[in-house]
């Protein structure tokens, strides 16, 4: 009788294996997240060489060369404030051979009317960095909260000044958003636009303009320094580095918080079994050791979020950062 049961549940298993294997549904389907490159892979970046993006794809790009047994050959594509390269990865050959360093100016360049390009034109695959700004002032700055900064500004609109970055920037935008956000104007501080972080943080010591909105990260050694006090940190998390620093989701009554961020992402139209297996191999490596003794050298935090996550924080900032621009009158 055992052997007659057994010999029936094989039957039963063989036929209904049969059954499945002739379902045109599951025949045709793909081999799940299991693609690997057979050639180099050009590895487009959208920035200078020597910038934080660079060194976020540069790093990954040498991981990723260790898990997938191909070059990866990270090309810096500038020009047109990040259109020039942000275009050449949206209209890459979706083959998996064109990956790029997709960042947070894909949700900003068309509201400003560079470029109808969109973050719809990609594929994201993951985000691996994210970089909030902080609210600095120099150390003797009369304003010891940003409470007290956002009373002055409140009380003299357009008296104060800040820089960070070049008008309709990242980081302008994020101080624009936070007094909107707050029921000020957007320019109740002035902006005064700069080359980026490094030229505004000088400015700002050197007392020519009274408030700085760079990556707080940026400004660490200058903080830790005594040179710079920082008021607040754009984030609803911490800085692992600076856990001191007040966050603006907490102080603020609006819970207002902005970050920049690099994705890796894709050409539009790239495949899903591609776009799994990149997603998977990110994911090791930024969970390597290696990545994050990378992430700690330069003093900010290991992150990461997958395709759908990163599809999903494309669309959310899209939405803020354009209610931004068109408050500060940018929108084009």
């Amino acid at each position: 009788m055992v052997r007659a049961t057994s010999t029936t549940m094989t039957t039963a298993s063989l036929a209904l294996w049969a059954a499945l294997a002739a379902t045109p549904a599951l025949a045709e389907q793909p081999a799940a997240c299991d693609w690997q490159p057979e050639r180099a892979v050009t590895f487009v970046v959208p920035w200078g060489t020597g910038g934080g993006t660079d060194a976020n794809a540069r790093r990954l790009a040498s991981l990723l060369e260790e898990q997938m047994g191909v070059p990866f050959n990270v090309v810096n594509r500038t020009g047109g404030n990040g259109v020039v390269g942000h275009t050449t990865l949206a209209r890459g050959k979706p083959d998996g051979y064109t990956i790029g360093a997709a960042t947070v100016e894909i949700d900003t360049m068309h509201w400003i009317g560079l470029t109808p390009l969109t973050y719809q034109d990609i594929t994201p695959i993951a985000l691996i960095n994210r970089s909030s700004p902080g609210v600095l002032v120099q150390e003797d700055s009369p304003y010891d909260s940003l409470e007290a900064l956002l009373d002055e500004a409140r009380r003299n609109p357009g008296e104060l000044t800040a820089s960070g970055t070049a008008q309709g920037g990242i980081w302008h935008l994020a101080l624009a958003g936070m007094l909107k956000a707050e029921g000020l104007a957007p320019d109740a501080i002035r902006w005064i636009p700069s080359q980026g972080a490094g030229p505004a943080l000088k400015e700002l010591m050197a007392g020519g303009v009274d408030v700085a909105t760079p990556a707080l990260a940026e400004a660490r050694n200058l903080v830790e320094q005594g040179e710079l006090k920082a008021l607040a940190y754009m984030s609803d998390t911490p800085m692992e580095q600076m856990p001191e620093v007040p966050l603006t989701a907490e102080t603020l009554e609006s819970g207002w918080t902005l970050s920049a961020f690099v994705t890796v992402s894709g050409p539009g139209g790239l495949p899903d079994e591609i776009a799994c297996a990149y997603e998977q191999a990110i994911e090791t490596a930024v969970n390597s050791e290696d990545w994050a003794e990378f992430k700690r050298s330069r003093g900010t935090e290991v992150v990461f979020e997958d395709r759908h996550e990163t599809a999903q924080t494309l669309a959310e900032a899209d939405r803020q950062l354009g209610e931004v621009i068109e408050a500060i009158g940018l929108a084009q």
